[in-house]
């Protein structure tokens, strides 16, 4: 699995990613990476919000757990 040795055809595929993420210093904006973000210092989503989400979607699934017949 070696690549040719000429440098006339372009890299594609896999190797193409890697030879962006190369030149590109940021790993946080190769084009294969959809959803990360890097973000300044200060620009960090609080824990809390995920703590919330949780406690919310929770909250909303025992409620409708209420509504299941049968239940004690």
């Amino acid at each position: 699995m070696s690549s040719p040795a000429s440098g006339s055809n372009p890299p594609t595929g896999a190797q193409a990613v890697v030879a962006n993420a190369v030149v590109s210093n940021d790993p946080a904006r190769r084009p294969d990476v959809l959803f990360r973000v890097r973000r300044e210092e200060g620009q960090q989503t609080s824990p809390w919000w995920m703590i919330g989400a949780f406690v919310g979607v929770s909250a909303i699934v025992l409620v409708l757990f209420s509504f299941v017949p049968g239940g004690a």
